[in-house]
C-alpha cells in the first residue's frame, strides 16, 4: 500500500512539474508586432520571409533575410514544412522576426507560432511593401 502511494504522489507531482514548466515558457513566450526599422535590420535579429518564391523572385529579399515559404499560391498552409525548415535555419529559443508581402500572413503566422511553439515573434507589419516603397530598402535578388 505504501509503495503504492508512494507511486501515485511521485506520478502527481512529476505532473504538476510539467504543469509549471509549460506555463511558465507560454509566460514568456509573445508577439510583438513592429514595422521594420533600422535598428531590427541592424541588430542581426532573424527575419524569416514567409512569401512564395514566385515573390522573392519578383523583388528579391531584405538583406540577410531567410525565405521559407508558408502558403503556397492557392493559400494552402505548408505548416509542417514551414515548422521543420525554420528549426534547421533559425535558433527559435531566441526571438526571431517575421515578413510577407503586407504584413497580412505574417499577422496569422506570428500568434500561430506563438501560441503551439511559444516562440518570441516579431511580426513586421506592412511587410516588405512597406519596406520598399515607404522606406526605400534595398533587396537582394533571390537565388534558389
Amino acid at each position: 500500500m505504501v509503495i503504492i502511494i508512494h507511486f501515485i504522489r511521485e506520478n502527481i507531482l512529476k505532473k504538476i512539474f510539467l504543469a509549471l514548466l509549460l506555463l511558465g515558457v507560454s509566460l514568456f513566450a509573445e508577439v510583438r508586432n513592429s514595422y521594420i526599422t533600422q535598428e531590427i535590420l541592424d541588430s542581426g535579429l532573424p527575419i524569416v520571409d514567409v512569401r512564395t518564391p514566385q515573390e522573392w523572385k519578383e523583388t528579391g529579399l531584405l538583406k540577410g533575410a531567410i525565405p521559407i515559404m508558408f502558403f503556397d499560391l492557392t493559400g494552402k498552409p505548408h505548416d509542417r514544412e514551414f515548422y521543420a525548415k525554420l528549426n534547421q535555419v533559425v535558433d527559435t529559443t531566441k526571438p526571431f522576426a517575421i515578413i510577407c508581402h503586407t504584413g497580412s500572413r505574417t499577422s496569422v503566422i506570428a500568434p500561430w507560432l506563438s501560441k503551439n511553439f511559444h516562440y518570441n515573434v516579431i511580426n513586421i507589419q506592412g511587410g516588405m511593401e512597406y519596406a520598399t516603397k515607404i522606406l526605400k530598402l534595398k533587396t537582394v535578388p533571390y537565388k534558389k
